[in-house]
């Protein structure tokens, strides 16, 4: 229990204090994305309680803010709609199949995700390079400064003849847009300059109260509030109760393999996404604190917290790098503060709904712009002439692909070219010296790595019928790194030995040895075994094992 508990907090006041800060931060981006997907946002805010809490006392790292995040949310929204019309299709139709299986999905993102943390998949984040997340970092700050550009809009409601309501958006214009401009603008000085004064009082929670009495104390009209948000588009309020297990609501889940054939990519793909967002916002953390977190745990706890807000009725959710950063920057170290996060939304939602209805959405539009100025990676402008062009143009793709379509895809497609770039530059440092011993002999140092890479080159530093009859071969300064390497290597020897010449192979690992001796046992005469002979192993060892 004690180190399930470790690091719950040092700094009791600061961890509460951002955790407060955060939940408020949490509302309106949670509520954005439930609309987005066509949800009832009271289901988006249970699920972000409920992942919070679990992550916050179990991941892997303290002060990391988990949620019900947008790259998760998106992902669900044609299984909303999908899900609507499978349940209108049944014998006895369900107006709210969609939400059924949504939580279904969202179980069995959980699960898949319990396992990648008990299989040890957490470790992977470790081959994501740095321009990657460079680029991750940049292209969601952009992703989080449009959403919050996206606030400056009001939604009017529209009936077309056959009586469907639709929300039609358009962005403020005169008094209204100055007003919510002035406001946002007032915020941001605030966070900007009260850390200056003094950094005891909580510079994002203060300007949020701040504003938010400058409105109701100023009776200013026209100001765009979390509650008018809400019920502008479509929604009824932040009045809500404690998530409980539905049972009426499970027994209408069509068991069987049909189902899971419909709900498992959208539960495999979230997962994915989920986990790939938890454990870059989890390095992020470990760069801005200096300390480090267990990505496996980070996982598993995850998993369990998407388990448990899928039975009760919430929707998925991850790590959510905007409430990370603003929980670090507030101070927010500990366990604590995330824990505070979640009690205060839930507190939020049961009984102060119509305090916290009042404040203007401009206040919490301003403090997410600061957090996007703190998050973006401006360093890495002054860097992009001065570091390989292979790692600018990575940087700048998963910035790109970040913003066009999402997290997932973008370090994906980074991590591919960066590991791309790293074989073709990895091919061409194979070298071979040339040198004749005294009786004759002919002799290829060969330096560098040896892999499906550098295979062609490798092969074309040989000249077998020309060379003389004695050769040999000495690889103390190469290193045979997979099967392509070896196969390669057995191929110049047998061209020697078709030839009729004598062909000594030195300084080979016994790894490379066994493979060699295997497939072919008379190599066993040409490899000399020596003190010298290094030790690694090659990618093959586990195959052949297994074979």
């Amino acid at each position: 229990m004690r180190k399930i508990f470790n690091n719950f907090t040092k700094n009791p006041k600061d961890d509460i204090l951002s955790g407060i800060t955060v939940s408020l931060a949490m509302i309106p981006e949670v509520v954005a994305f439930a609309f987005v997907i066509g949800i009832d946002p009271l289901v988006a805010l249970s699920g972000a309680f409920m992942i919070g809490l679990i992550t916050a006392l179990f991941g892997g790292r303290p002060g990391l803010i988990s949620g019900a995040a947008g790259a998760v949310a998106v992902i669900f929204a044609d299984l909303i709609i999908e899900g609507h019309e499978k349940g209108l299709a049944m014998e006895v139709p369900v107006d709210n199949m969609q939400y059924i299986y949504l939580f279904a999905a969202v179980i069995l993102m959980g699960i898949i995700q319990v396992l990648a943390g008990v299989f040890k998949v957490g470790k992977f984040v470790r081959l994501i390079p740095h321009p990657v997340m460079m680029g991750f970092v940049n292209g969601l700050a952009i992703v989080i400064f449009w959403a919050q550009v996206k606030m400056f809009r009001n939604r009017t409601a529209v009936v077309d003849e056959n009586g469907v309501t639709d929300y039609v958006a358009s962005y403020m214009e005169g008094s209204q847009l100055y007003i919510m401009i002035g406001l946002v603008a007032l915020t941001m000085a605030i966070v900007f300059l009260l850390p200056k004064l003094t950094k005891k009082i909580p510079a994002a929670l203060t300007a949020i109260i701040v504003v938010t009495a400058i409105v109701i104390l100023g009776d200013i009209e026209g100001v765009s509030t979390v509650g008018s948000y809400i019920r502008d588009g479509g929604g009824t309020g932040l009045k809500g109760e404690l998530p409980t297990f539905n049972t009426e609501l499970w027994e209408k889940l069509p068991l069987g393999f049909e189902t899971f054939k419909f709900i498992l990519p959208y539960a495999f793909l979230a997962a994915a996404v989920g986990l790939i967002e938890s454990l870059m916002t989890m390095n992020l953390v470990d760069e801005l604190t200096e300390t480090r977190g267990s990505g496996n745990r980070e996982c598993v706890a995850q998993g369990a917290g998407n388990i448990v807000s899928g039975l009760f009725g919430g929707t998925g959710g991850c790590g959510m790098i905007g409430q990370t950063v603003i929980n670090i920057n507030a101070g927010g170290r500990g366990r604590l503060s995330g824990v505070m996060m979640s009690l205060t939304l839930l507190v939020f939602l049961l009984f102060t709904d119509q305090y916290i209805e009042q404040v203007p959405i401009a206040a919490l539009v301003g403090v997410m712009f600061m957090m996007v100025i703190e998050t973006f990676a401006w360093s890495s402008f002054r860097i992009l002439g001065k570091i390989p062009k292979s790692d600018a143009l990575v940087l700048i793709i998963v910035s790109v692909v970040t913003v066009v379509f999402d997290l997932a895809i973008a370090v994906f497609v980074g991590v591919i070219i960066s590991a791309l770039v790293f074989a073709w530059e990895s091919a061409k440092r194979i070298r071979a010296r040339k040198s004749l011993k005294e009786d004759g002999t002919k002799v290829y140092e060969i330096w560098g790595p040896l892999f499906f890479g550098s295979v062609t080159d490798f092969n074309m530093k040989f000249d077998p019928k020309n060379d003389p009859d004695k050769v040999e071969i000495d690889f103390i300064e190469a290193r045979v790194q997979d099967h392509s390497g070896i196969e390669a290597l057995r191929g110049v020897a047998n061209k020697y030995l078709d030839l009729g010449k004598e062909i000594k192979l030195t300084h080979l690992s016994p790894e490379c040895k066994q493979l060699l001796i295997k497939n072919n046992p008379e190599f066993e005469t040409i490899i000399e075994s020596s003190i010298e002979d290094p030790r690694y192993h090659i990618a093959t060892d586990l195959l052949d094992a297994e074979d």
